[in-house]
């Protein structure tokens, strides 16, 4: 059964929804990458051994600074909004979508470490609400925002004004956008699809 409806998403609140991937090295960015506007849309079609075509297609988003709530000097904060949808070609599967989260360090090519990480983040953050992410300089995480199981039918998931805030990092944080696709069956097809990455300052 969905966690969400296909529009109508219920904020489901889990501790484990944050999980550490290993540091893939400094960067040093200036201060003038402030966190963008609209950005870009993207799409990926993989298809699978027995034939099956999946398409995984992200639109509409976009991230805006807001203020962090820790007010010290040391947090980084967006608003973010998207909405992400997956053309199943008739399969059975899990959509997951997130972001990916680091503090003084560069994302922009990141693509890898996703693996098994996936099945440990078991609890969904608020798609309507804010949150908190712990960053020490030099560490990434993904942060997962919701799933939706999907029998057949294509599947979306849609989120607005949903904040991410990022704790005890006293430097330069940026931040990507990823979704997954999973399937179900004896030829699975595992996809994932990344965002546009914009600066968290």
């Amino acid at each position: 059964m969905s966690k969400f409806s296909m529009f109508g998403l219920r904020r489901v609140v889990g501790a484990g929804a944050i999980t550490a991937v290993a540091a893939i090295g400094l960067a040093s960015m200036g201060a003038g990458n402030a966190a963008a506007g609209p950005l870009a849309s993207g799409s990926k079609v993989t298809e699978g051994i027995d034939g099956t075509v999946v398409k995984i297609e992200r639109t509409g988003e976009s991230a805006y600074p807001v203020p962090s709530l820790a007010n010290n000097g040391a947090g980084r904060a967006a608003e973010v909004n998207g909405k992400v949808k997956v053309y199943s070609g008739g399969s059975a599967g899990t959509l997951t979508t997130g972001y990916i989260v680091g503090c003084q360090i560069d994302i922009t090519g990141f693509s890898g470490g996703l693996g098994g990480s996936l099945d440990l983040l078991s609890g969904t953050a608020g798609l309507a609400g804010s949150i908190s992410v712990p960053l020490s300089p030099g560490q990434a995480v993904f942060v997962s925002l919701g799933s939706k199981d999907f029998d057949g039918n294509d599947a979306s998931i849609q989120y607005q004004n949903q904040g991410i805030d990022v704790q005890q990092c006293g430097g330069y944080a940026q931040a990507r956008a990823f979704s997954t696709v999973v399937t179900t069956g004896d030829f699975v097809v595992k996809s994932t699809l990344y965002g546009q990455p914009f600066s968290l300052n």
